[in-house]
């Protein structure tokens, strides 16, 4: 399979990119700086583009299987919420622009509920992440409306960062539109066992136009 994966130089975009490559997938990693996109392989052709730039981008995206986007506008950066929702909506276009079908957009948490609320909306979500976790949920209502793409929302568990060190297991839970909580009450996963579900996903098909998540 040929995956197009859109911020392959980030935390989670760097071990998604090893997870398809070791399962000998070919990988089109874009971002913004190629330097920053980890290892060498015959399987991986590494492209620096501008996301905002829809022409060039679909260029680059044409021939993929699958289009999976780890597009983050930068925590620090002061036009979070602009920034995110600008980019994400460029991608969308690009991927459509280039005939590609299956998009994966990989958002947060905060857009999963509990008794009908959306994490993002609760009064103890950080601050500090709220505008960035604003725009992925206010983009996800614009991915809704998409009829043409085969697209999928996914929501990585509660506690997913790289401060969670469990590494590469290949256990996991899938879950829709809530959190997937262990018996210890906690939605966790490492950002290794996430990569195993996107690519699992990718495989399987076995979402289609919704959102899903996934946890221990």
């Amino acid at each position: 399979m040929k995956v197009a994966l859109i911020g392959a130089s980030g935390f989670v975009g760097k071990a998604l990119l090893k997870e398809l490559v070791n399962r000998g997938n070919e990988v089109i990693a874009i971002a913004r700086d190629t330097a920053n996109i980890e290892g060498d392989s015959d399987k991986v052709v590494k492209v620096s583009a501008d996301v905002l730039d829809t022409a060039k981008l679909a260029e680059h995206l044409k021939g993929a299987d699958a289009v999976i986007s780890a597009f983050n506008a930068g925590w620090t950066n002061p036009n979070l919420y602009d920034d995110t929702i600008e980019g994400a909506k460029a991608i969308q276009k690009a991927i459509k622009a280039a005939g590609v079908k299956r998009y994966i957009f990989i958002g947060g948490a905060g857009t999963l509920q509990i008794d009908g609320k959306q994490l993002v909306d609760g009064p103890e979500f950080p601050k500090e992440i709220y505008p960035g976790a604003s725009a992925v949920r206010d983009y996800f209502n614009t991915l809704k409306e998409e009829q043409e793409l085969d697209w999928l929302f996914f929501s990585p568990a509660i506690e997913m960062h790289p401060g969670i060190t469990i590494g590469r297991t290949g256990k996991y839970r899938l879950g829709k539109t809530s959190p997937v909580f262990n018996e210890e009450g906690r939605s966790i996963l490492s950002v290794e066992d996430l990569s195993i579900v996107l690519a699992d996903e990718l495989e399987n098909n076995i979402h289609h136009q919704e959102q899903f998540t996934a946890a221990y």
